[in-house]
């Protein structure tokens, strides 16, 4: 999902393709800039059209921005299915795949990634948005069903809590130290993902899980 340096030329407008520009536009300018940074003005001229332009194929910012999450939550939403695909059948390694790759996505795409979970969209307003985040989630849900399902524990947790923990910790540490990696890299002696595979195990552990098989 990196944006490419192209920015398009007015000839691809003709023909369709200023929708797209704008978009890579508005990736590689949350980049740079970050969220505070990017303005539809600045778009415009990004990419060599008139301000007028962009409210063409999008209402205001937060319409540009919104779909740049859109198609991250998508994305994220693959990444973690080829995971959890992969993970064999060891559910709790199956789960950690999960989370490892959503580490791993937000270390890939880091402006993708800031739109998708700093921009606070309101719930309801952008019903594709919300589609894409619930179905990313529902992967790790599964995975974690199939976890706690299998697991041998005398108490088994709710495979729902379970879920929200291992998305809220990754994102936790997706956001410490890939998105402010430069205030927080000498904060501890291990990686983004050392540190999530011992969080996690941690946990799992405390829960009696980590008996499943």
């Amino acid at each position: 999902m990196a944006p490419s340096g192209r920015q398009g030329s007015r000839a691809d407008y003709h023909h369709g393709d200023l929708r797209e520009t704008l978009i890579r536009a508005a990736m590689s300018m949350i980049a740079e800039r970050g969220l505070a940074g990017f303005a539809l003005s600045g778009l415009a001229r990004a990419v060599g059209v008139s301000s007028a332009a962009p409210y063409r194929h999008f209402r205001n910012r937060t319409a540009v921005i919104a779909e740049v999450a859109r198609r991250g939550f998508e994305q994220l939403a693959a990444n973690l299915e080829a995971a959890r695909q992969a993970g064999g059948v060891d559910p709790i390694a199956t789960l950690e795949r999960c989370a490892q790759a959503h580490l791993a996505f937000a270390a890939r795409e880091p402006p993708v990634y800031a739109a998708m979970f700093e921009a606070g969209f309101p719930l309801g307003r952008y019903l594709d948005l919300d589609r894409s985040r619930d179905a990313a989630f529902v992967v790790v849900r599964m995975a974690a069903q199939n976890a706690v399902s299998r697991s041998t524990a005398p108490n088994r947790p709710p495979a729902q809590m379970v879920a929200l923990y291992v998305w809220s910790s990754t994102h936790g540490i997706a956001n410490l130290f890939i998105s402010h990696a430069d205030n927080n890299s000498r904060l501890l002696p291990m990686t983004p993902e050392q540190l999530l595979e011992a969080g996690l195990m941690i946990y799992l552990q405390s829960l009696g899980m980590l008996l499943a098989v």
